[in-house]
């Protein structure tokens, strides 16, 4: 017996057929003695539609009212569930982000979890009922509805978890695990028994959607045992842990892809000391997000910095820095777009040299230009032409012995 949170994403749930068999699954949790939380997502495209139905309203809706809109796509999926859960004959209750205790910044959008006051959750699986929470959503000390991004309901899952002391979270998706690389674009990708949290949390920062980085975060802060496992089979998942049993010899873990990358270059900056934080915190005050930087200079008063933004954020970027051309005294802005970052990553690389190296090797022999590197301890990222993405995973996924002769299953 113990308790246990359960996360399930829009696919898990995106027909009513479905929902009908995560009941089940919860029921066959229950049936063993197990007290079980339940975060769920939105029906499957069900966030996209409202998205599109504000767009259609008006380009530019206000982070508030977006909120509202938002958060009624995981009510619809959480009371379908509790009533999936009734019919069975089982006692159900289902909880909005706010009626679950979750206090977040006063943040529209991409609000953090500040606490979690579980009591009401305590109180109704005390009456012996499974609990079912609406993921991505929380409410402000203000009163204010928010949302905590795309992605939030893992981090929902995974912050409930640590704060009613769950023996286990579990999230259920599509994919039975974390594989080697994304099995829709690599089907020779394996499932990888268990991972590292710093592993984790590389692969999922890097584009990995299998889950979000800030859920990892949080699973790494807390010591939450995270298993990632298939909403549609029986089969074992993938243990996110502090220490992994990796196989032994497996220096690169997995190869990573995130798409959505755009390169902006500040030509003929000041060379002066200041100048980066300048930069830097006038894009930072204006909420843009930047990833790799890259600083080269041409003679001794100038330099360039170059650095990546994702594709949402390239247009916000390239304003901000039209707005404060004179103030930060550059003397033109280039971007270059439809690019994609590709990684390596494993905790093996640290005690072998060369790693990078052969990286490198394998995307000059298929031609591939790097725009940019960023290393760490545990990966290697090159910025390539969007175009050649798949010949660049599959490379690597084969270079560094990661195939295997099965071919992975996902579920759509």
């Amino acid at each position: 017996m113990g308790l246990i949170v359960q996360k399930y994403g829009g696919t898990s749930v995106g027909t009513i057929e479905r929902i009908l068999r995560v009941a089940d699954r919860i029921i066959t949790y229950k049936e063993e003695g197990h007290d079980v939380v339940v975060v769920v997502s939105a029906m499957g495209k069900s966030t996209d539609v409202l998205v599109d139905m504000a767009k259609q309203i008006t380009p530019f809706p206000s982070e508030r009212e977006m909120d509202m809109l938002l958060t009624t796509g995981e009510q619809v999926s959480i009371s379908l569930l509790a009533m999936a859960l009734h019919t069975k004959g089982y006692d159900a209750i289902s909880l909005t982000g706010w009626q679950a205790g979750v206090t977040t910044e006063a943040i529209h959008g991409r609000a953090r979890i500040k606490q979690i006051e579980s009591k009401r959750i305590q109180a109704e699986l005390g009456r012996g009922r499974v609990v079912i929470v609406a993921g991505f959503q929380g409410i402000s000390d203000e009163g204010e509805i928010t949302t905590l991004g795309r992605g939030g309901s893992d981090t929902s899952a995974v912050t409930l978890a640590a704060s009613i002391g769950a023996d286990k979270c579990e999230i259920f998706t599509d994919v039975s695990g974390v594989y080697t690389a994304d099995p829709r674009m690599v089907p020779a990708a394996s499932k990888l028994d268990s991972i590292s949290y710093d592993e984790m949390l590389e692969l999922a920062n890097l584009g990995a959607g299998v889950l979000h980085p800030r859920s990892v975060e949080a699973a790494k802060k807390y010591k939450v045992r995270l298993v990632v496992r298939s909403s549609f089979t029986a089969e074992d998942g993938t243990y996110v842990e502090e220490v992994a049993n990796m196989e032994t010899g497996r220096v690169v873990s997995g190869v990573a892809h995130d798409e959505d990358v755009a390169k902006i270059t500040v030509v003929g900056m000041p060379a002066k000391v200041g100048t980066l934080s300048r930069l830097f915190n006038t894009l930072a005050d204006n909420q843009v997000n930047v990833d790799i930087i890259i600083q080269s200079s041409y003679d001794a008063a100038v330099t360039n910095i170059s650095f990546t933004v994702t594709g949402e954020d390239l247009t916000k970027a390239l304003n901000t820095l039209s707005a404060n051309q004179s103030e930060l005294g550059f003397e033109k802005v280039d971007y270059e777009e439809n690019l994609t970052k590709v990684s390596i990553v494993g905790s093996g690389m640290i005690n072998n040299p060369g790693v990078a190296a052969e990286m490198f090797r394998v995307l000059a022999e298929r031609e591939i230009s790097i725009k940019m590197v960023s290393t760490s301890d545990i990966k290697v990222s090159c910025v390539i032409p969007a175009s050649l993405t798949e010949l660049a995973v599959r490379s690597l996924h084969s270079a560094y012995g990661l195939d295997v002769a099965e071919t992975a299953v996902v579920h759509g």
